[in-house]
């Protein structure tokens, strides 16, 4: 590599100076399209704000998700002279970078963290990054000026100034109704990222209610039979009817359905970054549900709907239905409501066991911990003969973060509070809670230590007993993970 991306990548593994020309804001995701796209805008507005130099990272080979749009390579995304002048190869080596966007920043605060710490600049890749950082500029930093004036190749650019001729009916907004692996992959059993989908069973009511504003729904999404069936029910229009097929490459594709939904008055779609980028390109608004419905409101509309036409959807686009109803009231409902929310979800997704775990949370929260126990009980006996492996899947639902936060975090006490009563079954969860949640590997040990006493021919706790003894599984360090998976780590009683 030469030129300045090679100067970018040099400035990476030697040190610097550090006045902020010499400075970097780099963008350095490994998610889908729209992910990338964002925290590239993000990072460059920042560094065209601070005066720093911006560079991001982007494979240089092919990368397909079925539950994304295909990543392909950097030079079929952008051309040639933005690429020499800000591609930093396909990774970099983080050392000497700080990380901006989880926490408030100014640029004093930036400039004081560069001396002290002897940075060579900053990792920019939170989505929300830009809502942390203060400077005394009143002005927003300026982010879809900066994603509109990208290099994208020549390809590229067709694609979205195609999408710009298209001749729409009258006023518009976009749906994206996601599906992917939220709805119908492993992230359905673990109960995180529903916030991110605006469920197919509330669309009719929203494209109705858009139309009540004098406005055509554009329909956006990688379920056909759901569009399918949504247009034929509704009138809606969806990105085919105005070619968005016309393209040989997929990555054309989704850059003319992002332009398309670009030029429409709104666009609708939850908390989907793939909208939030079209967003941007366009500078329009990107609604989520709760702009056009209460949370009350929406639950009745898809309650109402699932029951009067259930074989309509699809069962796990039904069971999604009924997943966000319950997410998006969890605070507000009873422990009775909630089961009943959670019970016809797991009428059309019965292989779920993260409904089980709810279930069971729900009774915990109302005091009926033997109905709760009953079930846990009945979860952890069919996970076992499946091997002696730990944790097992209902454990790691419980504890594991995904998105920054776990599904089952507000639960915890109901499960302490029935370990306390002397449950067998919950005090082996909440033992796990205890260390790999609550970091509290004393009280884990001790509460495993009396339930072996309790069941000492238990095969289940016994491994369980054993799991917890190794304390938190490290989340850094080569060494210390791999000292932990050997079962070295020991606490100084075991």
């Amino acid at each position: 590599m030469s030129g300045l991306s090679g100067t970018l990548k040099r400035a990476t593994s030697g040190s610097a100076s550090r006045d902020p020309e010499s400075m970097l804001i780099v963008a350095n995701r490994k998610d889908g399209l729209g992910g990338r796209l964002l925290a590239m805008a993000n990072a460059k507005a920042l560094a065209d704000r601070l005066g720093y130099r911006f560079g991001f990272t982007w494979s240089d080979t092919k990368i397909i998700d079925e539950g994304s749009h295909t990543v392909d390579l950097v030079g079929k995304i952008f051309d040639a002279t933005f690429i020499e002048k800000h591609w930093m190869g396909e990774k970099i080596k983080k050392a000497g970078f700080g990380f901006v966007g989880d926490r408030d920043f100014t640029p004093a605060g930036m400039r004081a963290a560069e001396r002290q710490r002897r940075l060579r600049g900053w990792i920019c890749d939170e989505f929300h990054a830009l809502d942390f950082f203060h400077d005394d500029n009143a002005e927003p930093v300026a982010r879809s000026e900066v994603l509109r004036a990208f290099g994208f190749s020549p390809a590229v650019r067709e694609a979205m100034d195609a999408a710009g001729r298209c001749r729409f009916p009258g006023p518009m907004a976009a749906l994206h109704l996601r599906s992917g692996d939220i709805i119908y992959g492993q992230n359905r059993r673990r109960l995180v990222f529903t916030e991110k989908v605006i469920p197919s069973v509330l669309a009719k009511a929203i494209i109705a209610e858009l139309s009540s504003r004098g406005l055509t729904t554009l329909l956006i999404g990688q379920d056909e039979a759901a569009l399918d069936y949504l247009t034929a029910e509704t009138g809606a229009m969806r990105t085919k009817d105005f070619g968005v097929g016309q393209f040989s490459e997929e990555v054309l594709n989704a850059f003319f359905e992002m332009a398309l939904m670009a030029r429409c008055q709104q666009i609708h779609a939850s908390g989907s970054i793939y909208a939030v980028v079209a967003s941007l390109m366009g500078g329009k608004p990107c609604i989520g549900t709760s702009g056009l419905f209460s949370h009350s409101r929406a639950v009745e509309i898809i309650t109402d709907e699932l029951r009067e036409r259930p074989a309509d959807y699809h069962r796990l686009d039904a069971a999604f239905g009924y997943r966000w109803a319950f997410r998006s009231m969890e605070d507000e409902i009873s422990p009775a409501h909630a089961r009943e929310l959670l019970e016809r979800a797991q009428a059309f997704d019965p292989e779920n066991d993260a409904y089980d775990l709810k279930i069971a949370a729900a009774y915990f929260h109302e005091g009926n911990h033997a109905a709760g126990e009953a079930i846990l009980k009945s979860l952890m006996t069919s996970q076992w003969p499946q091997g002696t492996r730990m944790p097992l899947p209902m454990m790691d639902m419980l504890t594991t973060k995904h998105g920054g936060y776990r599904a089952m975090a507000r639960d915890f006490d109901g499960f302490l509070a029935a370990a306390r009563a002397g449950h067998p079954y919950a005090m082996a969860c909440s033992a796990y809670i205890l260390v790999e949640a609550l970091d509290d590997r004393a009280s884990a040990m001790e509460m495993m230590a009396r339930l072996v006493r309790m069941e000492p021919g238990n095969p289940i706790f016994r491994k369980i007993r054993r799991r917890v003894s190794m304390g938190k599984k490290p989340e850094a360090g080569r060494l210390a993970k791999a000292r932990w998976r050997l079962g070295l780590i020991r606490p100084p009683w075991f």
